[in-house]
C-alpha cells in the first residue's frame, strides 16, 4: 500500500478508536471500511481484533497491517 494510504488507513483507524469502544471491532471495522470505500472506490475489507487469522487474495498495492493500541489492523481491497 502507499505511504500516504497507510498514513490514512492508520488515521482512520485512530479516530475509530476515538469513536467507539475499544472491544466494539465490528463497528470499528466498519468505520474503516466505509471510509476507505468513500474515499478510494468501494471493495475494501477490514478485519480489527487482537487474534484472529486469515487468508485472502487481495488487489496488489492495497494491503496493510498494524497495530495501534492493543488492537491489530488489517485492511485490503478484494481481489476482482
Amino acid at each position: 500500500m502507499p505511504v500516504k494510504m497507510q498514513i490514512q488507513a492508520m488515521t482512520f483507524a485512530s479516530q475509530a478508536l476515538d469513536i467507539y469502544d475499544v472491544s466494539d471491532c465490528i463497528s470499528i471495522a466498519s468505520h474503516i471500511k466505509k471510509e476507505f470505500d468513500k474515499k478510494y472506490g468501494g471493495g475494501w475489507q477490514c478485519v480489527v481484533g487482537s487474534n484472529f487469522g486469515c487468508f485472502f487474495t487481495h488487489t496488489q498495492g492495497t494491503f496493510i497491517y498494524f497495530a495501534l493500541e492493543t488492537i491489530n489492523f488489517l485492511v485490503f481491497k478484494g481481489a476482482s
